[in-house]
């Protein structure tokens, strides 16, 4: 097994890309923390770990990615239950702000940023204090996304987010490379998971596949096995780089508002804040309303 002996913390862990990269690295043998701020689909990844027989190398802990205590406990998590830290995905998200820039709020921009962009600084940060003391290297994996590489890819605030979760991973890797820490982030395009389809898979997922070139719908096991790429030592000379993991969509060029304006969240009509898989109710009205 090819993280035998590894310890991995995956935040948004619960859930989607999260939940099948945790599922990955148990079978790849790698002791797993599951953060994430959903505690009910927390308990559940817990389950579904110990029924694959994994579940000695899991723990899950209830987690803030905005929250530098949260994220402090965490990483601790790690060590008390398995003694050591190599390799941190800092993976949570959610759709954030959407709606039009003039009817944004500051608090929208707020929460969207404090998740997608605090949460990933503070991953790093705690993941390269433990990883420098333990002087043995490690990997540190970020969740951006292929909205961050243009101005039509995603709604505008979460664009934004991820576009500075690319850059921080550049500049992290340059900082930690004399550490032995590799730096990495995967760009996932349109990946059916409990976030982007809202339990409508059935209908979302040929949509997906219509809109790329790759004729069926990215899935979180695609993200996992470029997560497990990054994890092991096969990547151990990649550093600074952002994996495209989209079925060919940023080379055909997304266009979303063009191509589904119904679900764009430029031209759906609404404006608000969505979180995801947290368990937590969005906050979306009509505009006008």
């Amino acid at each position: 097994m090819r993280l035998e002996g590894k310890t991995a913390v995956i935040t948004g862990g619960a859930s989607g890309m999260g939940r099948a990269t945790v599922l990955r690295f148990l079978d790849e043998g790698a002791n797993v923390v599951i953060a994430d701020f959903n505690a009910a689909t927390g308990q559940e990844t817990v389950d579904l770990a110990a029924a694959r027989g994994h579940g000695e190398r899991a723990r899950f802990v209830k987690t803030d990615v905005a929250r530098e205590a949260d994220i402090e406990a965490m990483m601790q998590c790690a060590l008390d239950h398995f003694g050591q830290l190599d390799i941190v995905f800092n993976n949570a998200g959610v759709g954030g702000a959407i709606g039009p820039l003039t009817e944004t709020t500051v608090e929208a921009w707020d929460y969207t940023f404090d998740v997608l962009g605090k949460g990933v600084f503070l991953g790093m940060k705690h993941a390269a204090r433990i990883m420098i003391r333990q002087g043995t290297g490690g990997s540190i994996i970020n969740t951006a996304s292929i909205a961050g590489l243009s101005g039509d890819a995603g709604p505008m605030i979460y664009s934004a987010a991820k576009a500075a979760v690319i850059s921080l991973s550049k500049s992290g890797a340059i900082e930690l490379a004399p550490h032995y820490i590799r730096v990495n982030a995967i760009l996932p395009g349109f990946i059916s998971t409990p976030l982007a389809h809202g339990g409508r898979a059935d209908k979302i997922e040929p949509m997906f596949a219509k809109a790329q070139p790759w004729p069926e719908a990215g899935q979180g096991e695609h993200i996992a096995g470029a997560a497990m790429f990054l994890a092991t030592d096969d990547a151990r000379f990649v550093t600074g780089e952002s994996i495209v993991v989209d079925g060919g969509l940023t080379a055909a060029g997304p266009e979303l508002s063009r191509r589904f304006p119904q679900i764009s969240a430029r031209g759906a009509g609404v404006v608000g804040v969505t979180k995801g898989s947290t368990g937590e109710a969005a906050e979306v009205r009509k505009l006008g309303g």
